[in-house]
């Protein structure tokens, strides 16, 4: 009789001082796979730098069900770091990148699938609605959505997150990406494939704190910007041409005016707006371009996104 070999399917997450939720995060993800059956699972859960008993629990996880595996950071490398871990030790036929804090109903993996087997290979989330965030938030996500696909040609979909299943050929293309200052969400759109969106509310973090602060998250929307999108580079050379020609005007203007009128009154209140004005430019300019001089800086050093410390339930021979 002839057996057909399953489709596996990779589940990655990265897990922060998550010791609160890790267990209903396999709970939830256990009965996923007791749904698919007709699928085989792995769930590669990247503990990364934990200080409580994260890893602890995760390591009793494994022992209950040897489909967890464990890859423990040498230090935390935020939410890109271990998203791109685990990706490098993904072997699915497809892999899906969840939340470990349950915001991400794990029982959407099953729709994403569906649209896999459609042919579809990138199935993302596209967030309808947030639970337990301030206006200010919501606010800035719009804001950021509206100024990157300004920005980049409308390469990122309204409101689209992490969470989502690609297909083998999409992660791979992911892994060959090296750079050091990463958005992942980014990348995944930057690589194109077949692609559909899939509305869901994300919920109230199922236990903890969060570990994305404003500040986190403003410094997350100014990488991206700054790493795919020239405009702010551009906004300086029109800027540089707009000031260069009103100052050439103004210039003209004030010999005529001596001619006409003789020499004004120099005021003070005028000087010192404008060279205020133009100091404001100048470190404008200087600020952009120190972005992209730190960005620049921390390709150069060249150094791995991830450091794996332990890894559990993995093959002697798996890559580091």
């Amino acid at each position: 009789m002839n057996t057909q070999t399953k489709k596996l399917i990779s589940v990655v997450t990265s897990a922060y001082n998550e010791e609160a939720s890790v267990d209903e995060l396999a709970k939830q993800l256990q009965k996923v796979f007791d749904e698919n059956y007709k699928y085989d699972f792995e769930a590669i859960i990247v503990e990364n730098g934990s200080t409580d008993s994260t890893y602890e629990k995760l390591l009793e996880i494994h022992k209950r069900d040897k489909r967890f595996k464990i890859l423990q950071t040498s230090r935390t490398f935020y939410c890109e770091g271990g998203l791109t871990a685990g990706l490098n030790f993904a072997s699915g036929d497809a892999v899906a990148i969840i939340a470990a804090d349950l915001q991400e109903p794990p029982s959407m993996i099953t729709k994403f699938i569906e649209k896999w087997e459609e042919g579809y290979e990138n199935v993302y989330g596209v967030v309808t609605k947030r639970k337990d965030i301030s206006w200010i938030r919501s606010i800035n996500s719009k804001l950021f959505y509206w100024v990157i696909n300004r920005m980049t040609d409308r390469l990122f979909p309204p409101n689209v997150s992490d969470f989502r299943l690609v297909d083998k050929k999409v992660y791979q293309a992911i892994n060959t990406m090296h750079e050091q200052s990463r958005f992942v969400r980014g990348m995944f759109a930057w690589a194109g494939f077949k692609s559909i969106g899939i509305p869901f509310e994300r919920a109230s973090r199922f236990a903890g704190e969060s570990k994305s602060s404003f500040s986190a998250v403003i410094e997350l929307a100014l990488k991206a910007i700054f790493i795919y999108s020239r405009s702010p580079l551009r906004f300086i050379t029109f800027l540089g041409i707009f000031v260069s020609v009103g100052s050439f005007l103004f210039l003209v203007y004030t010999i005529a005016n001596v001619f006409i009128r003789g020499v004004p009154f120099a005021g003070y209140g005028t000087l010192m707006s404008v060279i205020t004005f133009m100091f404001g430019i100048l470190f404008l300019i200087l600020g952009v371009i120190s972005e992209y001089i730190a960005l620049i800086f921390d390709e150069t050093k060249q150094r791995p996104n991830f450091i794996i410390r332990n890894k559990v339930g993995f093959n002697d021979n798996d890559k580091i």
